[in-house]
């Protein structure tokens, strides 16, 4: 990647600019996909690898690396003995095949914002109210252990850390057993945090269509997470009379199909999904006797996230009776529309006004680690566009220019709220 006078923001030079997107490609690297994506899913051997390369960059630039006991790593910068920390980053995990972006760009900003304040700051002499700490929040993405945002969560108290370290994958590897042998398990809680911010793609395309450089997060969608079982009976799939048949997997696709009709019955209000789906006893020349799967609703309006979830309820007896199935409905996780500090709003948008790039306030629909934060200490989140939307996806891209201006609006919040100027 070189630099040309399109992608360098005013106030970066460009010998930072480049050494934050010589980074970016290297730390794309690890877990690379042959189709320019990346799978790093927690705890993995990529993730592992990578991990052990950010420790050893934030290392360079002076920090001192810890983890805590789920095995978030912190990059701490102690520059007022005793003082709490803006903590600042996102998440480096990654769906199976993902982007080169996804949480992975807000943490290497978060990064190298704060090299360049810290720099800033041995130059000057001052002393901050704050000390900054870099994070990367272990398994945000939940594709190898659910739930997702599971380091923040327990680091927030949301989640106590036995259940967390128990949690196992597919294969039937703990978290605890995953972690254990790579050294990232820590003894601690973590640094204590005064504030948060976090900077992210926006894996939608609101920013890209409207021409807007900087997004100001003002709250995220409501959500309702499901974790559905249906019981059937398990038989032939050629000889059984099709009348006798308890297919678990047909009760569970029009599950899949209801939720699709659910979201087109609320127009760009409603998401709905099946995102993972597990099938027993999943064979050729067997009706399914088990389907378990995991459904979200996401929702910009609480009243009608309740309607639609009482419609969900009104339909499973429904589906029992038509296919003559069993099913079991667990509510894994639900939050509302919770809005970040607009104290936090407010001085994002005025660095943002202040260096030039063109910004508006918007709403998240994917969750992120600073939705739990917000929930403990005052937090910013900032968007830069994604191309498309697309996300979640090898073809996940963010131009270069939009990357650097994320960082520079990033390190001037990073640098307003060291001063002490947004704080629990």
């Amino acid at each position: 990647m070189t630099l040309d006078e399109k992608t360098q923001p005013a106030t970066l030079d460009p010998v930072r600019a480049q050494a934050f997107l010589a980074d970016f490609a290297t730390m794309s690297a690890f877990g690379a996909t042959i189709h320019g994506g990346v799978d790093r899913q927690a705890a993995s051997p990529a993730d592992i690898e990578q991990r052990r390369w950010l420790q050893g960059l934030l290392e360079q630039h002076g920090l001192r690396v810890q983890y805590d006991r789920i095995g978030n790593q912190f990059g701490l910068l102690e520059l007022n003995p005793g003082a709490p920390y803006v903590v600042v980053g996102s998440h480096m995990d990654s769906q199976p095949t993902a982007g080169r972006y996804d949480g992975a760009y807000g943490v290497l900003a978060a990064a190298h914002a704060i090299f360049r304040i810290a720099d800033e700051l041995r130059e000057t002499g001052e002393q901050p109210a704050l000390n900054l700490a870099v994070v990367n929040w272990f398994n945000e993405e939940g594709s190898r252990f659910v739930p997702s945002m599971m380091g923040s969560s327990v680091y927030t108290g949301l989640m106590p850390l036995e259940e967390a370290l128990a949690v196992e994958d597919p294969a039937g590897i703990s978290v605890r057993e995953a972690l254990e042998p790579t050294g990232f398990l820590g003894e601690g809680d973590g640094p204590v945090a005064a504030c948060c911010a976090e900077i992210h793609i926006e894996q939608g395309r609101l920013l890209e269509d409207a021409g807007t450089t900087i997004g100001l997060v003002t709250a995220s969608w409501a959500a309702s997470k499901y974790v559905v079982t249906v019981e059937g009976e398990q038989s032939h799939s050629g000889a059984t009379v099709m009348a006798d048949r308890r297919d678990a997997l047909l009760g569970a696709s029009q599950l899949v199909v209801f939720a699709r009709e659910l979201a087109d019955r609320f127009p760009g209000v409603l998401h709905t999904a099946v995102g993972k789906l597990d099938v027993y006893p999943n064979s050729p020349v067997v009706v399914a006797s088990r389907v378990r799967l995991l459904l979200d609703l996401r929702c910009a309006d609480e009243a009608v996230l309740a309607e639609a979830n009482a419609l969900l309820q009104a339909e499973l007896p429904r589906i029992e009776e038509r296919v003559n199935v069993a099913l079991s409905v667990e509510k894994s996780h639900e939050w509302g529309i919770n809005p970040y500090q607009p104290e936090g709003v407010e001085l994002a948008r005025s660095v943002a006004a202040r260096l030039g790039y063109a910004h508006d306030e918007i709403k998240t629909v994917a969750g992120h680690d600073s939705i739990n934060m917000k929930e403990r200490v005052p937090t910013v989140m900032l968007f830069v566009p994604s191309v498309q939307g697309v996300s979640h996806n090898e073809g996940e891209y963010t131009e270069d220019r939009d990357a650097l201006a994320g960082l520079d609006v990033l390190t001037g919040v990073v640098r307003r709220l060291a001063s002490g100027e947004l704080r629990a």
